[in-house]
């Protein structure tokens, strides 16, 4: 048999080929009509308020309070108040046992009059009886050498006339001699009795001794214990009779409607920190209570807290009204920006392309890139944990994509999309 002619080879290899491409194209075709779309979540792009605000946890304190330890080791005499309770200034609060303070003070008392009158003593030459023993001694020295020199006067004369010895006018001049010595030494001992160094080791322990009737009259003033400030009786640890150490806190009362709150904001926060900016504050004790308040002081260096690299920041609560304790932990929320009445969409819609934002609109069910606008330098966009502001590139009602619901399906532009609320 005769073999097929070569163009009838090239004719069939031309017809399987065309075949085979049918056959593809056909299970493309198949393959495309039967795939099922994208499934994939929306949200619209509407109008509302945005906030942008940061939380952390801080520590109350009043900013106004007074708070006694006890001055020395002492018995607690009796108490006056009970804890909570509401005091004026000067009610009493306390009372301390008083007889080893008040020994105290009067002991500190005498060591101050003596020590201020050796410093008289000292500074007029002696004391009053001295300085009396001191003149009359200085008095009679004096007479003894006006009686001498009379005596050494007539005798000079006698002798002139021959009727006294030139030993007894030696004699004389000797006595009255002696009495200037005397008179000098004692007139010296009365003015200059104390030099500038007794003067000045006197003084230094009449100041000791003042310093000491401070300290005893403090601890003594202690003994009774009146209110300084209008407030709230909010830390009594002790009662009748109990012993309590130097140092041992008595009693505390705070004005419980001016508390001041110290927060702790981590280091990438604070730059967003100012004074003035709202706070609202909870605390776990009170479920459901919100108080509020402003930054009174941003924070103004790092500092270590626990295992934190934190900001200090000031809170003023403005509405504080008794229920907010001192020492309580409580968790502060402040605002940093709000915005009324802008363009939002959920912050799982945003995606970037380098620096160029960008979303992914639903449009007959298919998704198509637009690019978007996050307000301007000056005038920032806010950007929180759900939601983010768009300044163009969309408008109110828009539908656009958030996630595929199977996870490992990326979105691109042009993709066919089923979306789903």
């Amino acid at each position: 048999m005769a073999p097929a002619p070569k163009s009838n080879r090239a004719a069939q290899l031309i017809i399987w080929g065309l075949v085979l491409i049918v056959v593809v194209l056909s299970f493309y075709a198949v393959r495309s009509l039967t795939k099922e779309a994208v499934t994939v979540r929306v949200a619209k792009a509407t109008y509302q308020t945005l906030v942008k605000s940061f939380s952390t946890n801080g520590k109350v304190e009043p900013l106004d309070d007074y708070e006694v330890h006890a001055m020395a080791t002492g018995q607690v005499e009796d108490v006056y108040v009970d804890l909570g309770e509401k005091v004026r200034p000067g009610q009493l609060l306390l009372k301390m046992d008083d007889k080893g303070a008040l020994a105290t003070l009067a002991h500190a008392q005498a060591t101050v009059r003596d020590a201020q009158v050796a410093v008289d003593d000292i500074e007029h030459g002696g004391s009053q009886d001295e300085r009396s023993t001191f003149s009359a001694d200085l008095d009679r020295d004096r007479l003894q050498r006006q009686q001498d020199a009379a005596s050494l006067a007539a005798l000079e004369k006698l002798q002139q006339q021959g009727a006294a010895s030139a030993g007894e006018v030696a004699a004389a001049r000797e006595r009255v001699r002696i009495d200037d010595v005397n008179v000098q030494t004692m007139e010296q001992h009365t003015s200059r009795r104390y030099g500038p160094p007794d003067l000045a080791r006197a003084k230094a322990e009449l100041a000791d001794a003042e310093a000491s009737v401070v300290a005893a009259q403090a601890a003594y003033d202690n003994v009774v214990i009146r209110s300084k400030i209008a407030g709230t009786v909010d830390y009594l640890p002790v009662s009748q009779y109990d012993w309590v150490a130097a140092g041992d806190e008595l009693v505390d009362v705070a004005d419980l409607k001016r508390m001041r709150i110290t927060a702790y904001f981590d280091e990438p926060d604070i730059g967003n920190l100012a004074v003035g900016q709202p706070v609202t504050i909870t605390w776990e004790a009170r479920q459901g209570k919100t108080w509020h308040g402003h930054i009174t002081q941003a924070p103004t260096t790092i500092i270590q807290y626990l295992t934190r690299y934190v900001g200090e920041c000031f809170i003023t609560v403005d509405d504080a009204d008794g229920d907010l304790e001192p020492n309580a932990n409580v968790n502060v929320k402040v605002t940093t920006a709000e915005h009324p009445h802008v363009l939002s969409v959920p912050r799982d819609a945003l995606r970037f392309d380098g620096t160029q934002p960008y979303v992914f609109r639903v449009i007959n069910d298919k998704l198509v890139r637009t690019n978007v606008q996050l307000g301007t330098p000056d005038h920032p966009a806010i950007v929180n944990l759900t939601e983010v502001e768009i300044t163009g590139g969309l408008s109110e009602g828009d539908t656009v994509a958030l996630t595929a619901t199977t996870t490992n399906q990326d979105l691109v532009n042009g993709l066919e999309v089923k979306p789903i609320n």
